[in-house]
């Protein structure tokens, strides 16, 4: 069996459910924490932030790896442990200060839209949709 990760979920379990991710390098980066504690602490300085309560959600490695690629986003594990050596590994460990824009994410009469650093919008894959759904059936 693959080793369990720890994500970071907004409104975990219903139909507006989101996962956290950066934008690092021109990427979005999903961070898979090793340890629990460190992705309990990261969600906490999210929330410090006026994010909204983030659920830890424990789950395989290689589901999370899968997710990552067919959406087209980077899958990047914290170990535990882990001690940054740069101010971009440092975003691994705690939030940038300026985030991106979340009033769209809730909307349910739009389709799934994400915003780039830059407040483009961007629509999410349908295929996309139909794969977060079944990794939320695993939950």
């Amino acid at each position: 069996m693959s080793e369990r990760v720890h994500v970071l979920l907004f409104d975990a379990g219903t139909d507006s459910e989101g996962i956290h991710s950066l934008e690092l390098s021109g990427h979005t980066v999903v961070l898979l924490f090793e340890d629990e504690d460190d992705a309990l602490r990261y969600a906490g300085l999210l929330e410090a932030q006026d994010f909204p309560a983030a659920t830890v959600e424990a789950i395989t490695r290689d589901e999370m790896e899968t997710f990552c690629a067919s959406a087209g986003y980077e899958a990047r594990l914290v170990p535990a442990g882990f001690v940054p050596g740069t101010a971009e590994e440092r975003l691994l460990l705690a939030p940038p200060e300026r985030n991106l824009d979340l009033s769209h994410w809730k909307e349910q009469d739009e389709p799934s839209v994400a915003r780039d650093g830059d407040g483009d919008e961007e629509s999410l894959d349908p295929q996309l949709e139909a794969f977060r759904r079944s990794l939320e059936g695993l939950l």
